[in-house]
């Protein structure tokens, strides 16, 4: 029998700058915006004013507070084409919460269906 994980609770995390986030700049795709119910988490946050990654227990705090109930292998992140989306990944690796997903094809994919939704805005 196999396991549903369908009840569980989950979250989708946008890597990108607040900016494309909001659909208010979009440098790359032909189309700005998000997926629908992401929340923003930009990727520069887990770097220090040196650009070297954060301490575990900065990242661990900041990734627990944004998570909630969820279990990280119910956390998907994504960004503009898989990359950032990594770097946030390896945070909450290097934080020692586990290994959350990625979703790899990102926005670059997402619009590439003109029906899936996309959202601008707060």
């Amino acid at each position: 029998m196999a396991l549903v994980l369908t009840s569980l609770p989950s979250i989708l995390i946008d890597a990108r700058a607040p900016e494309r986030y909001r659909g208010e700049e979009e440098p790359i795709d032909p189309v700005a915006g998000r997926i629908p119910g992401a929340v923003n988490y930009f990727w520069g946050k887990n770097l220090d004013q040196k650009g070297h990654m954060q301490l575990k227990q900065v990242l661990r705090g900041r990734f627990e507070s944004l998570f909630g109930d969820v279990p990280t292998e119910r956390v998907t992140f994504y960004c503009g084409s898989g990359v950032t989306s990594a770097h946030n990944a390896l945070a909450v690796v290097h934080a020692g919460l586990g290994m959350p997903r990625i979703y790899a094809g990102s926005w670059s994919e997402w619009i590439t269906d003109p029906e899936r939704p996309i959202m601008t805005g707060e």
